[in-house]
């Protein structure tokens, strides 16, 4: 899950996986969203999604193919879901103990 986590946090990269979502994308195509950008730098930044198996590539004649891995996607979806849900439950008790603790008396108030 980290090199799912480190591979999302640049925002370029999150672009990219929306490119390729629902359709595989050559480099090439790749690059052309992203003008102002190098093509090793997007290279780089495909490298770093595959490598955190969230792009998976594929050759045909020279064209390097990429698509996104929904599979990967579902587990980092997973993953955040259960990570917020714990934090929420962790919120929710929390405000009922103060809301609880509000309804006392002043001299029952810890």
């Amino acid at each position: 899950m980290d090199a799912i986590l480190r591979a999302i946090v640049e925002p370029r990269r999150r672009d990219i996986l929306q490119l390729v979502q629902h359709q595989e994308k050559t480099s090439g195509d790749i690059a052309a969203h992203f003008p102002e950008v190098t093509r090793p730098a997007i290279s780089q930044h495909l490298k770093v999604l595959e490598d955190a198996g969230l792009l998976a590539m594929r050759k045909e004649g020279t064209k390097r193919l990429y698509q996104a891995v929904p599979e990967r996607l579902a587990d980092l979806k997973r993953y955040l879901e259960a990570f917020w849900d714990d934090r929420l439950q962790l919120l929710a008790r929390e405000a009922e103990t103060e809301e609880r603790r509000s309804s006392l008396p002043d001299d029952q108030r810890n």
